[in-house]
């Protein structure tokens, strides 16, 4: 064995040893699959194609639809709502039983969300500023602040279900899946605005949130809660796709009249129910491969970035784009995404993304320990518990 696999081995050993005995690995695996599964997916069906001096954003499933189970495969949100909620409402529920006041369980929790967003927002809009005064073109400026800003949809909502968690604790997923069905009832059957839709964003996420709260009440225990979950959220979702017009895609496509995601519809709830229970029938299985050291450090790393991951995955992407440009436009990368030689070509430049993502890790990393390194903590994930402390922070 080599000096670096045996260097590496030994981490891993390190890290497994540091981590409480009763933290349930397999929610953490489950949390790193959701994330590296959004960031996987962006990068395979976002195109950003160069025409001359303007960028826009494409993606290969305009041209080639039969793409779409790629996005059934990696439109993981759904996991990380339901993994949200669970940590949520048992985290609360810790506080709660030492006397941690709601304003303070709170306050850590949206500090935890929010403090990594500072670095982004700062250095896009210095970025946004130098282009727009470089003379950049206005329609490639908003297209990449747009890219870049994106994932901020996702911390808004996450943060709203966060702070309704005491009475969304005990709320029966079937209530907010009601809310889902009319809501595209009125839309789609009845001609209602779309701006209705936008209930849509609350009532869609709050679906898996709640599943996350049974999990912690201890009714999804059973395998048979994972199946019914699996087979009838999958069965849901073909009869609303081959049926009732709904797109087969799990994520927008630019130019389609409807989309699955922006709002959520019931297709992508329903889809969502079935990715929860794979999620369920997939726990023990994950226990078992995370008591491997190597496979629950490389999930602890993910973990412990999973913020910085999910917001600076698609700088990385224009980043490697933008820097590539200057030799010219090259496939995979600034050309329309209207073929299978294009998905070839992404795939080859999926490790340059990795290795600008990892750049940004290393350099913002920090912010998600509290803020450019003003506070340097141990890590949540392999640091024990101290419950006697009422001022502790809880996962």
């Amino acid at each position: 064995m080599s000096r670096l696999a045996t260097a590496l081995r030994g981490a891993a050993e390190r890290v497994d040893a540091a981590t409480p005995q009763h933290r349930d690995r397999a929610v953490d695996a489950l949390r790193a699959l959701a994330v590296l599964g959004v960031v996987l997916g962006h990068w395979l069906v976002t195109a950003l194609v160069a025409d001359g001096r303007t960028l826009h954003t494409a993606s290969p499933l305009q041209h080639m639809p039969w793409l779409a189970p790629v996005s059934w495969t990696f439109q993981t949100l759904a996991v990380f709502f339901l993994v949200g909620g669970h940590v949520a409402t048992r985290g609360y529920a810790s506080a709660r039983a030492l006397g941690v006041p709601y304003r303070r369980w709170l306050r850590d929790r949206l500090a935890r969300l929010f403090t990594p967003v500072a670095a982004v927002l700062t250095l896009w809009t210095a970025v946004t500023a130098v282009l727009l005064l470089s003379g950049a073109e206005y329609a490639t400026v908003r297209t990449l602040a747009k890219l870049a800003l994106s994932p901020l949809w996702f911390l808004l909502v996450f943060a709203a279900l966060t702070a309704a968690t005491p009475l969304v604790a005990r709320l029966h997923p079937l209530w907010p899946l009601a809310v889902v069905l009319h809501v595209d009832l009125l839309r789609f059957g009845l001609g209602a605005p779309d701006s209705l839709g936008l209930l849509n964003l609350a009532a869609g996420w709050l679906v898996p949130y709640t599943l996350g709260a049974a999990w912690t009440r201890g009714q999804l225990e059973h395998r048979r809660s994972g199946w019914i979950l699996l087979l009838s959220g999958t069965a849901a979702t073909a009869a609303l796709v081959a049926w009732a017009g709904y797109p087969a895609s799990m994520v927008g496509v630019p130019g389609a009249g409807v989309s699955n995601l922006d709002p959520p519809t019931l297709a992508a709830v329903t889809f969502g129910l079935a990715q929860c229970g794979l999620a369920l029938l997939l726990r023990e299985r994950l226990r078992e491969a995370m008591r491997g050291p190597v496979a629950w450090a490389a999930v602890a790393l993910v973990t412990l970035s999973a913020m910085t991951l999910f917001l600076w995955h698609q700088t990385a992407l224009m980043a490697t784009t933008a820097t590539a440009l200057t030799a010219g436009r090259l496939p995979g990368l600034h050309t329309v995404p209207d073929g299978p030689g294009w998905v070839a070509a992404r795939l080859v430049w999926l490790p340059v993304f990795l290795l600008a993502l990892a750049v940004c890790v290393g350099a913002f990393r920090s912010w998600e320990r509290g803020g450019g390194g003003r506070r340097h903590g141990r890590s949540r994930v392999v640091r024990a518990h101290r419950p006697a402390s009422k001022g502790a922070r809880h996962v």
